[in-house]
């Protein structure tokens, strides 16, 4: 089964810096999406950085210059560093995975950063990050 364990999240100022892990088991995917999505409490969940298949990556705009994901060598352990730290990054931060069967030249440069295109993939619970000023 897949299982997917977030951790890393916590309180910082503003200005701070955090680093979440992913911990992945259950799957091996040669065609993928993984990423970390945030929600906090009243608003959508939004896709905050996202790789493919080990290659390509995405950041939402407000995250750029600021933040950066990572996988391990292994493939199924994700990072985000998070640096800047700002109030309005305050929420909970999930992670994700879900396999592909489309080649990178049928995906649209935004694929992996929807949250809508995970509904068949797996989802961490989740960890708390709290952004103070």
């Amino acid at each position: 089964q897949v299982q997917l364990v977030e951790s890393g999240g916590g309180s910082v100022q503003s200005g701070g810096s955090l680093r979440l892990s992913c911990a992945g088991s259950g799957y091996t995917y040669s065609s993928y999406c993984t990423g970390w999505f945030r929600q906090a409490p009243g608003k959508e969940r939004e896709g905050v950085a996202s790789v493919y298949s080990g290659g390509r990556v995405n950041y939402a705009d407000s995250v750029k210059d600021r933040f950066t994901i990572s996988q391990g060598n292994a493939k199924n352990t994700l990072y985000l560093q998070m640096n800047s730290l700002k109030p309005e990054d305050t929420a909970m931060y999930y992670c994700a995975v879900v396999p592909l069967g489309v080649a990178s030249a049928t995906l649209s440069d935004l694929y992996c950063l929807r949250a809508a295109n995970y509904d068949e993939g797996d989802w961490g619970k989740g960890t708390l990050v709290t952004v103070s000023s």
